[in-house]
């Protein structure tokens, strides 16, 4: 644990590097919490078929328009993606998923919201066979950057039982010239979820319980006097090395890198095209360990690298 949280400690320091009045002014600060601040804005910085809820879509900045006489905003967003990766492993065995999801936010920074997908293989747990997300969380200006802290409930409605579980997280962001950026530390506390029920060569441990740590960075660029967006993203997750009491895991092999990069393309408001590439350094043969859970129904590994396409309109 102590070492883990050193490895957290240095990651939070390497965001704060990026949180210093370096920045773009605060009107170009980009956060991925719902903040309706005149000094903040918020934007969506991260492929929504590669990532859960905690990315909210801001109305005012989606759609270009703007209702100075509420506190409140209502934002949502649904996407159509040739796959669902959550840190790099598809949830949907490598077919494709619809998602949506709404926010409530107020101009104090306070926000709620809720996120969805379909699930298939790896991830199910009957019912619904659909994640459901219940968030929560507050955002705030930090110098010329932004802080944004909440929780996230991650549902399987309908499910078996023992497979939700809650996670806190962290995220600061800014800019640095025209490159956007984000840093993020997110933390599951010891749940039964997590547990590494069923160990690699070792007797079932029922009822254990275990926890999950993840750090992230992401970048994103946007091309000048062009509707096109570059991206990048780096994530480490250290959790549950074996398999949960329903036979998953959200850090299957234990510690593992997963990254993307790609583009966004925006060619009316409200309306994003996205491309990108994405792999996680899980070898064949620790994913043969895991098999048959982790692999589709035709044996491929569902953290093989992948280029996933999705359309997300914003309203």
């Amino acid at each position: 644990m102590s070492i883990r949280f050193a490895t957290a400690a240095s990651a939070v320091a390497f965001a704060a590097c990026f949180a210093t009045p370096a920045f773009a002014s605060d009107a170009d600060a980009a956060i991925t919490g719902p903040v309706e601040d005149a000094a903040v804005t918020v934007s969506e910085d991260v492929d929504a078929a590669t990532t859960r809820a905690v990315a909210p879509i801001d109305l005012a900045t989606a759609t270009g328009q703007e209702d100075v006489g509420s506190a409140i905003t209502v934002s949502g967003s649904a996407t159509l993606a040739s796959d669902y990766r959550f840190r790099g492993v598809s949830q949907t065995d490598e077919g494709m998923a619809v998602q949506g999801g709404f926010t409530i936010s107020h101009e104090s920074g306070f926000y709620v919201g809720a996120w969805g997908s379909n699930l298939a293989g790896w991830g199910t747990f009957g019912g619904s066979n659909m994640e459901l997300d219940i968030y929560g969380g507050y955002a705030l200006p930090v110098g010329e950057g932004a802080l944004d802290v909440g929780l996230t409930w991650f549902m399987y409605p309908s499910g078996a039982d023992t497979t939700d579980f809650a996670e806190i997280y962290a995220k600061l962001s800014g800019d640095v010239g025209p490159v956007g950026l984000t840093a993020t530390v997110a933390y599951a506390p010891k749940q039964e979820a997590l547990g590494n029920v069923f160990p690699i060569g070792l007797p079932a441990d029922p009822g254990d319980k275990e926890d999950n740590l993840y750090l992230a960075g992401d970048f994103v660029y946007g091309i000048a006097d062009t509707p096109v967006s570059l991206k990048a993203h780096i994530g480490y997750s250290d959790g549950n090395p074996g398999l949960g009491p329903n036979g998953t895991s959200i850090a299957p092999t234990g510690t593992y890198f997963d990254w993307l990069i790609g583009a966004d393309v925006s060619p009316i408001e409200g309306l994003t095209l996205s491309v990108a590439y994405v792999d996680t350094d899980i070898s064949e043969a620790e994913a043969n360990l895991l098999r048959p859970n982790f692999a589709t129904l035709a044996g491929n590994s569902i953290s093989d690298a992948t280029v996933v396409f999705s359309v997300t309109a914003s309203f």
